[in-house]
């Protein structure tokens, strides 16, 4: 078939060797009306027919709905442009040797449908109403950029995700998860994940853990998303955020309708001062392991972030993004333990499992939980039954906890890797940031500078960056380069090779 906008090939023969006359009363041959026409499968030119040949093959049981799917196809790929006449159904059937109320019945389906328009004694056509789809499937997900290094923060190894173990936990479940189940869950989650979840956070984070008070969501966005929803029902039009922080939550507060006021760091956090001043009633933080400066806030800072909670009647959102990595002493237990009526706790396993299972968790003050809950209910009717009941297997087997311990050896040998690498390569790089997590503040040393120059090098070079800069409002005038290099997603092999042709590029350039 011809694109849809050109002329299509002539319409069926009607030599009668080709078959039997057609019914002229109900589908008169192409040359009987003005307009274009489609060939049958032999004329040699029209690929849409290959669908119908393909169809025609199939098995005698579904060979019907065989053919109108592939004429449907047909029409809305756009091979069958509009306003193609069609053959008649008893030359069609002919050509594809299958009897004539299959196509009869194709016919009728897809007219009934509006992919085809016919009338008695005008045959049948393309109909004007079909637009031809996209030509292709986009897939809009994030990919690396093609980079000969990456050395972008923010990405766990993903060939880590225990697919044994998981698998394992999936065919128990499957074996044993009852019918009613698999309905629609409690907009919370499965108790059963609640309750593993609260044990879980409570021994290795510190959290006052009520599964009562415990919502299952799509990862901290979603968490995010549902909180500035209810605050913003509450009457609050902005929040405050970490500068610098995380873009991603400004976006995400925006879909609900607030706005975001950025407010500076000291060394032990989140600067009071301003965050009084500011005249916010709710902020979003990540003490344990601020990101992106790799602070811990202190435990003076802490205090008074809950004493100002308290003394607006607001809330602390704590991201607890990546707790659990810690590697030179046991990670800082969670704000949200000190407080749990003024801090909303979030976190999710993208760090330790995979980002797209979309599995997280938001621990609710009490004041907030029936506007939560009814929030969640209404987004989606609840977080997918199975993909919970296999996490809390997971939970209970031990294999989460073996999970963890097993990305902070890999991750912690990787850390060391990037800094031995940096003090090889850029010799007096100060590394900053507590040891945890997955990624480390570099500032080079003043030689590297200016800071664009030195990304323009790395950019040229094919080496994926990402500097402080990004992460914040500020924008320094010393003309040092700072940047936030993430390493668990690449091999110790891996990283040194990267520092390496980082420390190349830079040099030649």
């Amino acid at each position: 078939m011809a694109p849809s906008g050109t002329n299509p090939p002539t319409g069926p023969s009607t030599n009668p060797s080709s078959g039997p006359p057609t019914d002229s009363s109900a589908d008169p041959p192409a040359s009987a009306a003005s307009g274009s026409s489609a060939g049958p499968p032999g004329d040699g030119g029209t690929p849409a027919w290959e669908l119908l040949t393909t169809a025609a093959a199939a098995p005698a049981r579904g060979r019907g709905r065989a053919l109108q799917s592939a004429l449907r196809e047909a029409v809305r790929s756009g091979r069958l442009g509009a306003g193609t006449r069609l053959p008649a159904s008893r030359e069609l059937a002919t050509d594809l040797g299958v009897s004539r109320g299959l196509v009869t019945e194709a016919y009728e389906q897809l007219t009934a449908e509006g992919y085809l328009r016919s009338g008695r004694g005008a045959g049948t056509w393309v109909s004007d109403a079909v637009r031809a789809a996209a030509p292709e499937v986009r897939d809009l997900a994030p990919r690396p950029p093609g980079a000969r290094a990456d050395l972008r923060p923010g990405t766990p190894d993903l060939s880590l995700f225990p697919r044994a173990a998981w698998a394992a936990a999936h065919a128990s479940v499957l074996a044993r998860l009852p019918h009613h189940a698999l309905g629609y869950p409690d907009p919370r989650g499965l108790p059963a994940l609640r309750t593993a979840l609260a044990a879980l956070l409570a021994r290795r984070r510190g959290v006052a853990a009520d599964p009562e008070r415990l919502l299952v969501c799509s990862g901290v966005a979603q968490a995010t998303t549902l909180l500035g929803f209810v605050l913003h029902g509450r009457g609050l039009r902005t929040v405050g955020m970490e500068d610098p922080g995380s873009p991603e939550h400004a976006s995400l507060f925006a879909s609900s309708g607030l706005g975001t006021v950025p407010l500076p760091l000291d060394t032990e956090g989140l600067a009071p001062g301003p965050l009084v001043r500011s005249g916010v009633r709710a902020v979003v933080t990540t003490p344990s392991h601020q990101f992106p400066s790799g602070i811990a806030y202190s435990p003076r800072r802490r205090t008074e972030l809950l004493e100002w909670a308290r003394s607006v009647d607001g809330f602390v959102l704590e991201d607890d993004y990546d707790g659990d990595f810690r590697y030179d002493r046991a990670p800082v237990g969670a704000l949200q333990g000190l407080d749990p009526e003024h801090v909303v706790y979030t976190g999710s396993v993208s760090k330790s499992l995979a980002p797209g299972l979309r599995l997280g968790w938001l621990l609710a003050p009490r004041e907030l939980l029936d506007a939560l809950v009814e929030r969640k209910r209404t987004m989606d009717l609840g977080h997918p039954s199975l993909d919970q009941a296999v996490l809390a297997e997971f939970i209970e087997r031990g294999g989460y906890d073996r999970q963890l311990r097993r990305c902070q050896r890999v991750y912690r040998e990787r850390r060391d890797t990037l800094v031995a690498a940096l003090a090889t390569h850029f010799p007096g790089t100060e590394v900053s940031g507590i040891a945890a997590g997955l990624h480390v503040i570099a500032r080079l040393p003043a030689r590297h500078g200016p800071e664009p120059r030195f990304l323009r090098r790395a950019e040229e070079a094919g080496i994926a960056l990402r500097p402080l800069a990004d992460h914040g409002t500020a924008r320094p005038a010393d003309g040092l380069v700072r940047l936030v290099i993430g390493y668990a997603q690449l091999t110790p092999g891996g990283i040194e090779r990267g520092v390496r042709l980082l420390a190349e590029a830079v040099r030649d350039g």
